[in-house]
């Protein structure tokens, strides 16, 4: 069961781990990140998960996290997740558009 939860990246396409090992090497010394940029007061982070997380087998899995967190925080503010890189970016448009709308600028 494990097995079929683990992913790595190749060229930007989620493929399933061979192995644990295989995975946990992989994700040692990967780059997973898919976008982040600072949005007045808020942080947008876009990251490849590499384990699935969507817990109702049967559909695509879930495998990139959005994120938007209160400045100098670790409080999250909103959070989408997606099966492929191109959904990915699409849910970190969201939650910029999110970070515009619903956060006031602080003053730093």
């Amino acid at each position: 069961m494990l097995l079929e939860m683990l992913y790595i990246l190749r060229d930007k396409v989620p493929v399933l781990a061979s192995d644990l090992l295989e995975w946990a090497t992989w994700f040692e010394t990967a780059d997973r990140v898919v976008k982040q940029e600072q949005i007045g007061p808020c942080f947008v982070s876009t990251v490849f998960l590499g384990i699935d997380h969507n817990f109702f087998r049967g559909s695509a899995p879930l495998l990139f996290e959005t994120m938007v967190f209160s400045h100098g925080t670790s409080n999250d503010l909103w959070q989408e997740r997606a099966s492929t890189w191109e959904l990915a970016l699409e849910c970190h448009q969201r939650g910029v558009e999110w970070a515009k709308a619903n956060i006031e600028a602080k003053p730093e």
